[in-house]
């Protein structure tokens, strides 16, 4: 039998890039959260072929310091914690510090970064895994990352890729999650050089609504709110006459982190209980703010599920904020738009 042995760092990185980089879709989220961690106003994404060929977002946050550039795409280096412990108390999109290191195993990935105080910037080539040493570059404050021929180093997990366009709607659901979030962020996507959607910076969550679903969509939906102890929610859910056969349209926020969660899901289903026909869901734009320490966001490779120290008491309190809204209201009678 052969003797056990340490992996080396390129196969480790492509284990975790099959982890959390499935399809083109899983980047644009990795470095969207980065271009919002980085407090950028504005972001800009552009995708060629789906994703597959290229993906390019360039942001205007604070940039990297160059000394810290080859440690952006090391595996586990992170400006986000220290010890054990500080991963119950993230307030950032990314923790891990493992995105760009395992999309730089699996592609060909170009940063250029300058911060706000600094006379030039940085330029960091990666070609599944190997890398150029940085060089000094011109370009603007920000940061930029290209990430070209995906997959290039795993040709079978390429083999597995739908088509362009399948791909493409995938990357768009990300941005739109993100974008929902963020509605102060002026944020660009655009596909093949054609603009998909250019939406300007707002202090109204309705505003960046109407623009991603419509009229049809907004002039349905109902403001609620509640806040018990230090948990408070907010958003939309729709008038009962306007539901959907899926739970798709149910969007969740947890402190600006678009998160799925059957038992809150269960508890929007409950508060419809004899509003909807059998087999309708509501539809629903719920945004839940709660201190770090009242969760779990480390429990899942991209982050989409969280476990809460109080699941019960969540659930009663969405249970109660819609059904206490329905009841102040005549749902029959012309609708009234919330904030």
């Amino acid at each position: 039998m052969s003797r056990i042995q340490q992996l080396s760092s390129s196969v480790v990185n492509k284990i975790a890039a099959g982890e959390v980089i499935e399809r083109p879709a899983n980047v644009v989220k990795e470095l969207l959260e980065n271009s919002v961690d980085a407090l950028s106003t504005r972001v800009d994404v552009d995708i060629v072929e789906g994703g597959a060929e290229l993906i390019r977002v360039t942001d205007d946050g604070e940039g990297i310091h160059p000394d810290d550039i080859l440690l952006a795409i090391s595996n586990h280096a992170t400006s986000k914690i220290r010890t054990a412990e500080d991963l119950f108390f993230i307030q950032t999109m990314g923790f891990r510090g493992e995105a760009l290191a395992s999309i730089s195993e699996v592609s060909h990935l170009v940063i250029r970064t300058r911060q706000h105080d600094s006379n030039e910037g940085i330029e960091l080539d990666v070609n599944c895994g190997e890398r150029v040493d940085p060089k000094p570059c011109g370009c603007p404050p920000g940061t930029k990352i290209e990430i070209r021929n995906l997959f290039a180093s795993t040709p079978v997990r390429r083999k597995f890729l739908r088509t362009k366009s399948t791909e493409f709607g995938h990357i768009s659901d990300q941005f739109t999650r993100v974008a929902l979030a963020n509605p102060r962020l002026h944020m660009t996507l655009r596909h093949n050089g054609k603009t998909v959607f250019d939406l300007p910076p707002s202090d109204r969550l309705i505003d960046r609504l109407s623009l991603f679903f419509g009229k049809g969509v907004t002039d349905h939906l109902i403001w609620v709110e509640s806040e018990v102890n230090d948990v408070r929610m907010s958003g939309y859910v729709a008038h009962p006459s306007h539901s959907k056969s899926s739970r798709k349209w149910q969007h969740l926020f947890l402190n600006g982190r678009w998160f799925q969660d059957r038992s809150i899901q269960h508890a929007l289903t409950e508060s419809y209980r004899g509003l909807l026909m059998v087999g309708r869901q509501p539809v629903s734009f719920l945004f839940v703010d709660m201190p770090p320490s009242a969760f779990d966001v480390n429990v899942h490779p991209t982050k989409i599920e969280v476990r809460f120290v109080d699941g019960q008491q969540l659930y009663r309190q969405v249970l109660s904020m819609v059904r206490t809204q329905f009841l102040s209201m005549d749902l029959d009678s012309e609708m009234k738009l919330g904030k």
